[in-house]
């Protein structure tokens, strides 16, 4: 596959690039030639555009809530975008792999067979050092994962596929799960090398770090669930979800959440010196009177008044006065 660069030469492009040896106007000059693909009709591709469509809308989705993930859980601005989606065979991934590389074999179940998360070398040293508390500018020489590392990376992979049940959902329901993870990608011959497969490719930038993760996904996973791979059964499902029992459990669901209550007994404010003297037995006078009426809180709004009591032995208050969001 002749279009199709190695890691090596995607990072060194992307250097090229950023350092402004390479002019990115010259990608981006129109051309009137007409761009002719070879097609091989001893080898038609099993996914049809509407396939390949339906799975990019999920990954969009899929890349949405792991760039909500990422952002928190390493504290810095994380962005992952669907870049490209394509079919091909499953030699052409694995040719384009360079060494040392990232390969997560991912069990889809209760779908048959594997598939595999692809991270960039640039992409996995940024995982590993913001997660050990470092800037999370990568290494400047390539070279191998050690254990603790593979480690770390199986840990929050795992936590990234969580994440892909939802996407998946009008589909299949998923429980993926991470099998092991392999550096060479010679040791990852999941299937026969000329099986058709959709290659999902993710644009990953962690803070100033940019790198590329690939999804691979064969037909033969896939497969059963191929007739729900459409946008217009997709579309269809999706107005299904949006009845009235949806809706009714989602009111239930929010009813049923906890939420914090607090009544205010007071406040008083103290200079740093007197807060220092504090002793058991000191008195402070607060900014309510003994007659008065108590704040009540629901996380950080002013919700109700009331007033304290005493109920079954346990102190309690009583609503007197219910706070309107036009009431301030």
């Amino acid at each position: 596959m002749g279009d199709i660069l190695s890691q090596n030469e995607i990072d060194d492009l992307l250097l090229q690039l950023s350092t402004g040896e390479i002019d990115a106007q010259e990608f981006n000059k129109e051309t009137t030639e007409k761009k002719i693909k070879n097609h091989d009709f001893k080898r038609p591709s099993k996914f049809a555009k509407d396939h390949l469509r339906t799975m990019q809308i999920i990954h969009e989705n899929y890349a949405r809530l792991i760039t909500n993930f990422l952002s928190g859980y390493l504290r810095t601005l994380v962005q992952v975008d669907v870049i490209s989606i394509e079919a091909l065979q499953y030699s052409e991934f694995t040719n384009s792999i360079a060494n040392p590389a990232v390969l997560a074999i991912i069990n889809f179940s209760p779908l048959p067979g594997s598939i595999i998360f692809d991270f960039s070398p640039a992409i996995s040293y940024s995982l590993i050092e913001r997660i050990l508390g470092g800037k999370g500018t990568g290494i400047e020489k390539i070279r191998g994962f050690t254990e603790i590392e593979i480690a770390i990376l199986m840990r929050i992979i795992s936590q990234m596929l969580g994440f892909m049940r939802e996407p998946w959902e009008n589909v299949v329901s998923l429980r993926p799960h991470l099998d092991r993870i392999e550096t060479n990608a010679q040791f990852a011959q999941i299937m026969n090398p000329t099986e058709m497969i959709a290659l999902v490719t993710f644009q990953a930038k962690i803070g100033e770090v940019e790198g590329l993760m690939n999804l691979c996904i064969p037909h033969m996973v896939v497969e059963p669930v191929m007739s729900k791979l459409s946008t217009k059964i997709w579309f269809s499902m999706i107005e299904k979800g949006t009845t009235e029992e949806t809706k009714q459990a989602i009111e239930q669901k929010i009813e049923e959440t906890n939420v914090p209550l607090i009544a205010v007994l007071g406040k008083a404010e103290l200079m740093v010196s007197e807060f220092l003297q504090l002793q058991v037995g000191d008195v402070m006078s607060l900014d309510t009177n003994v007659d008065g009426e108590l704040k009540v809180m629901v996380g950080e709004l002013h919700k109700f008044n009331a007033k304290p009591g005493v109920k079954n032995k346990k102190s309690a208050i009583k609503v007197t006065q219910v706070i309107r969001r036009e009431d301030g």
